[in-house]
């Protein structure tokens, strides 16, 4: 007799970039989670921190991509130079809603 699958949480597995590297003007952000994803809950936005003053949303759309496990961020325009938080939250198919955020630099 098999188990039947256990119901988990989606978790991050990985982002582009990734978490406190400092890379090039990036064109996107890819954030792959372990579970599919449902499109209409799924979102993320993209934060500029400036100094001394609190971090501004930086223009940009979230979308899913066509495999339901990568959420896809477009910033609208080039990064600016200067450190970026990702603040981002999910459902899966099965309605486990999670929500995190990461940052890394644009050099």
């Amino acid at each position: 007799m098999l188990a039947g699958a256990a119901n988990a949480h989606p978790k991050l597995v990985s982002a582009s970039p990734a978490a406190n590297a400092t890379v090039a003007k990036p064109a996107r952000v890819q954030l792959r989670f372990s579970e599919k994803l449902m499109p209409a809950f799924s979102k993320a936005d993209l934060m500029m921190e400036a100094k001394g003053m609190a971090a501004m949303k930086h223009p940009s759309t979230s979308a899913l991509a066509a495999d339901g496990h990568t959420l896809v961020i477009t910033p609208q325009g080039q990064l600016h130079p200067g450190r970026y938080t990702v603040n981002w939250h999910v459902v899966s198919t099965d309605t486990h809603k999670v929500a995190g955020s990461y940052a890394f630099g644009v050099k």
